[in-house]
C-alpha cells in the first residue's frame, strides 16, 4: 500500500502541485473534479517533503499556503521564517549616549559608543560603519555591537561619498569613492582593509559627472552605482578597474519637486539586482523607480510588491519577507511623537502614517542618522 503512495505521488509534479494550492487559496481557481487527484496528494504527501517545499517559499508564498488545510498551516507556520527590519541610529550633537530606534516594536535603545566621538558617519552595511574623522583625516570601519575597530589609510574627504562593497572582515571588502577633476573628468580612489594606501586612477567621462556629498551610492552585482545630483549614473567595476557613464535619462522628478532642499529628497537603495530610488518633498507622496537594466530606463513604480525601504540620506536599505503592515513603504530616518513611531509612506493605501505627516529633509541633519543591521544580541541594549 505504502508503496503506490509513493509511486503516485512521483507521478505528480510537486511544483505544480504547490502552485495550484496557492491559486486555490488564493481563491484564483476553482476547486472541480479535476482537482480530486491533486487534493488527495496534498493529503498523502510527508511531512518532512512538505516541509522541504514550502521551506522554499518565499514569506507571501508560505501565508497563502497556510490557508490550504489545516495541515499545511501547521506545516508552513513550523518553517515561516520573517526577515527584521533594520534599525536606526542616532548620533547625539553632544556626549557619548547614541541611540537605536527598532521600528517594528516602536522601541529605542541607548548605548554609550566614544569610538563615535568627532566622526562622520559615511556609510553601513552588513551591520558595520564606515567613519570618517575630518580633524585627523581618519578612515576606518566601526561595529557598534562587537565594538571592533579596523583602520584604513588615511584619506581627505571634503565632499564626496563613500561606500564599501561587504563587511571589512570579508576578503571581498572594497571601499570606493569618486570625485570629479573637471566636468568631464572623475578621480575614483579604492582600498582595502590591510592596505597601506588608496588607490586613485583619473578617468574621462563622455557625460558631465559632477561629485557632491548629496549623490548617492549603492553597490549591486559586482559594480557600484552612484547617482548624480542631475540625475546621472556613474558606474564603477572593480574588478576591471572601469568607469562610465550610462546613457540612462535621469529619473523624472515629481511635480514641485524643485522646492527648498530639493536635492536631499533623494535615495537609492538596492535588492537582489534591483536598484531604487526614491524622490520625496513636502509638498508630494514620494516617487519610486527602479532602474530597467536591458532598456536602461527608469521605470515608475505604483507597488513595492511586498517589498519595504528604508530610506535614509547616507544609505538606504531593502528588506523582503516582514510581517505585518511594514511591508509595502518606505520609512525614513525620523521619529515623532517622542521616538515613539517612524514616519512612514504606504503605497498600498498612499498616504503618510501618522496622518497629515510629511517627510522633508530640509528639517533635519542627514548625518545623525542612518539605517543599519539589527544586533543579533540585545544584551548590551537592556
Amino acid at each position: 500500500m505504502a508503496g503506490r503512495k509513493r509511486r503516485r505521488l512521483r507521478s505528480i509534479d510537486i511544483s505544480r502541485l504547490v502552485e495550484r494550492a496557492l491559486e486555490n487559496a488564493g481563491g484564483l481557481v476553482a476547486v472541480d473534479e479535476s482537482e480530486s487527484s491533486l487534493q488527495q496528494a496534498r493529503s498523502e504527501l510527508p511531512t518532512d517533503i512538505l516541509e522541504i517545499i514550502i521551506g522554499h517559499l518565499n514569506l507571501r508564498d508560505n501565508i497563502r499556503a497556510s490557508a490550504v488545510c489545516k495541515r499545511w498551516r501547521s506545516v508552513a507556520l513550523s518553517v515561516r521564517v520573517a526577515n527584521k527590519p533594520p534599525w536606526l541610529m542616532f548620533l547625539p550633537k553632544f556626549g557619548d549616549l547614541v541611540e537605536f530606534y527598532d521600528p517594528s516594536l516602536r522601541k529605542t535603545y541607548s548605548v554609550e559608543l566614544p569610538e563615535l566621538r568627532s566622526s562622520r558617519l559615511c556609510y553601513t552595511k552588513d551591520g558595520w560603519l564606515l567613519l570618517y574623522k575630518p580633524r585627523t583625516q581618519r578612515v576606518l570601519f566601526f561595529n557598534p555591537y562587537s565594538r571592533q575597530l579596523i583602520n584604513l589609510p588615511k584619506l581627505e574627504l571634503t565632499y564626496q561619498i563613500v561606500a564599501f562593497s561587504a563587511a571589512p572582515t570579508s576578503p571581498k571588502c572594497i571601499v570606493f569613492t569618486v570625485k570629479h577633476i573637471s566636468p568631464t573628468v572623475v578621480a575614483i580612489s579604492t582600498c582595502h582593509p590591510g592596505a597601506t594606501e588608496w588607490t586613485t586612477e583619473n578617468y574621462q567621462n563622455r557625460l558631465p559627472f559632477v561629485s557632491s556629498i548629496w549623490n548617492k551610492l549603492v553597490f549591486c552585482n559586482g559594480l557600484f552605482y552612484c547617482l548624480s545630483l542631475t540625475g546621472w549614473l556613474g558606474v564603477y567595476n572593480p574588478e576591471e578597474h572601469s568607469w562610465v557613464v550610462r546613457v540612462v535619462p535621469p529619473p523624472r522628478c515629481p511635480e514641485n519637486f524643485f522646492v527648498k532642499n530639493w536635492w536631499k529628497g533623494k535615495f537609492m537603495a538596492e535588492h537582489n539586482g534591483d536598484i531604487y530610488v526614491i524622490y520625496t518633498c513636502s509638498t508630494a507622496n514620494p516617487v519610486i523607480y527602479k532602474l530597467d537594466q536591458v532598456n536602461r530606463v527608469w521605470e515608475g513604480m505604483q507597488s513595492l510588491s511586498g517589498l519595504t525601504l528604508f530610506a535614509s540620506f547616507l544609505s538606504s536599505q531593502a528588506r523582503t519577507d516582514i510581517l505585518g503592515v511594514m511591508r509595502n513603504s518606505i520609512y525614513f530616518s525620523k521619529v515623532r511623537f517622542y521616538g515613539r513611531r517612524c514616519i512612514s509612506y504606504s503605497l498600498a493605501h498612499d498616504r503618510y502614517y501618522p496622518r497629515k505627516q510629511c517627510y522633508d529633509w530640509g528639517e533635519q541633519d542627514p548625518f545623525e542618522s542612518i539605517w543599519i543591521e539589527p544586533p543579533e544580541d540585545l544584551s548590551a541594549f537592556v
